[in-house]
């Protein structure tokens, strides 16, 4: 059994009891997602229970993917330079991407 879920922009291919790092999600109220926290994903895009494949149009009705946030960490560091010879400009900017690291635990 999976499912292809859209989140952050992105679309993944998950199933049951696997693990995934997805883009940081923001809350519709003030208090922030911690570690253990449940999410759940409903823009569900394809459904496949092994006999049966739904398909939606764009998203399936009644469709659900139950995930728990495992861990909440940042990527290594990417260093961006931007360099113009003989002209004395030199930029270095660094940049760490946030991001969940959630295992699903249920497709419905």
């Amino acid at each position: 059994m999976f499912a292809v879920i859209k989140t952050g922009g992105k679309q993944y291919k998950v199933s049951k009891g696997e693990a995934l790092k997805i883009e940081k999600l923001k809350t519709k109220n003030r208090k922030n997602f911690e570690e253990g926290d449940k999410i759940v994903f409903n823009e569900v895009l394809l459904k496949n229970d092994g006999k049966k494949t739904q398909i939606g149009t764009p998203l399936l009705k009644n469709a659900r993917v139950e995930a728990k946030i495992e861990k909440i960490g940042r990527a290594p560091k990417i260093d961006v330079i931007k360099y113009k010879a003989k002209s004395r400009y030199f930029k270095k900017r660094g940049h760490r991407q946030p991001y969940f690291k959630v295992r699903i635990e249920k497709i419905s």
